[in-house]
C-alpha cells in the first residue's frame, strides 16, 4: 500500500499510523506525547496533519490515525501550523518553564504568555510518565484531580508504597518535569528516598569503572 505525504509516496501496511510511516520516512511531524516505546494516545495533539481522502480534507492526529487505504497528507499547511499555534498557546500557559516547549512556541510564533500564566510547571499532562510505570506493573503514579487541577502524582500526594525508584517516568518526561535529587548516597523521586547501590572500583587499573554490586 502507498500513501503520498508532502508530495513524497511512501509504502506502508494497513493500519500503519501516518506518524509512523513518516518517520521511517524522514519526514518531520512535531510530537510531545509519542514515545516509541509505546502506542500513540493522541494526547498533546501537537502531531495533527491534514488528510485528503476522495476530495474531502480533515485535520486528524497523526500518531493515532490508521492507514487504510491510500490517501494525501499535508504536515505544514497554514491551517496546521494555526492548529498547532492555539495547541502550543494553552500548552504554555499550562507550562510556562519549559525549555522545549519555549522553542517550539519561538518556531510556531506563538506570543510569549508565560508571565500571565498562574502555573509554573514544565508539565503538559502528556500521560507518558504514567504509562512508563504502568508498563512495568508498578503504577506508582496516575492524573488526578480534573479541570485546570489536573496533575501527575502518587495518591494523596504522599510518597508512594510501590514506587521503586527506576526513574522510568523521568526518562521519558518530553519536558523534564519530574526531578529527581541525587546526593552521594540517596536519590529522592516523587518525595520518595532511595539509598544508592554501593559501588567499588573496578581492579587492574581501570578506576573510572565501576561495578554495582547486589544489595
Amino acid at each position: 500500500m502507498q500513501i503520498t505525504i508532502n508530495g513524497i509516496v511512501c509504502e506502508c501496511e494497513k493500519d500503519e499510523t501516518i506518524l509512523a510511516v513518516a518517520r521511517r520516512n524522514d519526514i518531520f511531524i512535531p510530537k510531545m506525547c509519542y514515545h516509541d516505546k509505546y502506542p500513540g494516545e493522541g494526547a498533546c495533539r501537537l502531531c495533527v496533519v491534514e488528510v485528503t481522502d476522495n476530495g474531502w480534507t480533515k485535520v486528524v492526529a497523526s500518531c493515532i490515525y490508521p492507514v487504510t487505504h491510500e490517501v494525501s497528507v499535508s504536515t505544514d499547511t497554514e491551517k496546521i501550523r494555526k492548529y498547532r499555534r492555539l495547541i502550543l498557546t494553552f500548552m504554555q500557559r499550562r507550562a510556562p518553564q519549559s525549555k522545549l516547549l519555549e522553542k517550539m512556541c519561538r518556531e510556531y510564533d506563538v506570543p510569549d504568555y508565560s508571565l500571565r500564566s498562574i502555573k509554573k510547571g514544565k508539565c503538559i499532562l502528556c500521560g507518558l510518565c504514567v504509562r512508563a510505570c504502568k508498563k512495568i506493573n508498578i503504577s506508582a503514579i496516575s492524573m488526578v484531580k480534573r479541570g485546570t487541577g489536573k496533575k501527575v502524582s502518587t495518591p494523596y500526594d504522599e510518597p508512594s508504597s510501590v514506587c521503586i525508584g527506576c526513574g522510568a517516568c523521568a526518562r521519558v518526561c518530553p519536558t523534564g518535569a519530574i526531578s529527581i535529587t541525587e546526593t552521594d548516597t540517596s536519590k529522592i523521586i516523587w518525595g520518595k528516598e532511595f539509598p544508592k547501590k554501593k559501588t567499588k572500583k573496578a581492579e587492574k587499573g581501570d578506576s573510572d569503572i565501576e561495578i554495582n554490586l547486589k544489595e
